[in-house]
């Protein structure tokens, strides 16, 4: 096995899973990390959608991997702005794959469990995606561009996130949390959507170890357990103790139709099989890691509050 080399390339780390990313790699390797939106003083500024500043970018640093990591992640911002979603989740993609290339270094991208169509109640690394919309075609596009032309490459399904606390969660668990600052008595949560939490910094740690490994490929990479919308909603407020005081109105995704028009798969739960049979399962519970992460991140400020 070759030596490990230290330096990587983070394209569009200035979200949840970006700090994550920092957190895990930040003591063993020197990196650079970027994003066009510039919200902390550990980022420089490169938008990757333009190819000519990416590879010059990467070029001077001279890195030993490349991890492209932003996508626009919000489905109704995609089916509304579909050019927009195929320059940064696709096309922006094959930039990366062409300067990994060029620099001979592994890539390291971040596919979906979006990508399935949700028809069956389990998906496995080698079931095949049949995306529904937008945003899960401009990401399908993109992993299997890294799969087919990518000379090395680390390409992990995530599930649902969760991560990097309240400035930067916008998914599940932040927009819940946010209610629940906000004084809400009842939360109306969707009783028809199935998945995986994917706690970011597990996700992180799992990378860096198959990194480390080189076991170069393509995985799912989420937490252990099949659950809903509605048994984490569950969970989470029997960690803040508010079960008593906060209630949940089961709705279906149709009460949400306004808001929420793009089409999502009524299943979403990927399993880790190949991490499974290769060894190489390090991603926790769901429970266990919805309670790291929110005793973490916060707990202190929910009962601040009652």
């Amino acid at each position: 096995m070759r030596q490990m080399k230290n330096k990587i390339f983070m394209a569009g780390v200035g979200g949840m899973l970006g700090e994550a990313f920092k957190e895990v790699f930040e003591k063993e390797f020197d990196l650079k990390c970027t994003d066009k939106d510039v919200n902390a003083d550990w980022l420089s500024f490169l938008d990757f959608r333009d190819y000519e500043s990416y590879r010059a970018q990467v070029k001077e640093f001279a890195p030993d991997y490349l991890f492209h990591v932003g996508a626009y992640t919000g489905l109704e911002y995609c089916e509304e702005n579909v050019d927009d979603a195929y320059l940064t989740n696709t096309i922006s993609v094959s930039y990366a794959t062409w300067i990994a290339n060029e620099l001979d270094i592994p890539l390291l991208y971040i596919s979906t469990a979006g990508i399935y169509d949700g028809l069956q109640e389990t998906y496995d690394d080698w079931d095949v995606p049949n995306p529904l919309g937008v945003y899960a075609r401009s990401k399908y596009m993109g992993e299997k561009f890294v799969e087919t032309h990518a000379k090395r490459h680390l390409i992990l399904r995530a599930g649902w996130m969760m991560g990097g606390g309240a400035g930067k969660d916008k998914k599940f668990i932040g927009k819940l949390m946010s209610q629940i600052h906000s004084g809400t008595s009842e939360l109306n949560i969707v009783n028809d959507k199935d998945g995986t939490p994917t706690y970011t910094v597990d996700f992180a740690k799992t990378c860096k170890s198959l990194l480390e490994r080189e076991m170069w490929g393509l995985y799912n990479c989420v937490c252990q357990g099949e659950t809903s919308r509605l048994e984490v909603a569950q969970e989470l407020l029997k960690i803040l103790e508010l079960e008593d005081k906060i209630s949940i109105n089961e709705v279906g995704s149709e009460f949400f139709a306004e808001e929420y028009f793009a089409a999502r798969p009524a299943s979403e739960r990927l399993v880790n099989k190949k991490l499974e049979l290769m060894g190489q399962n390090r991603m926790s519970p769901w429970k266990e890691s919805l309670n790291t992460y929110v005793t973490g991140r916060f707990i202190d400020s929910v009962q601040s509050k009652t």
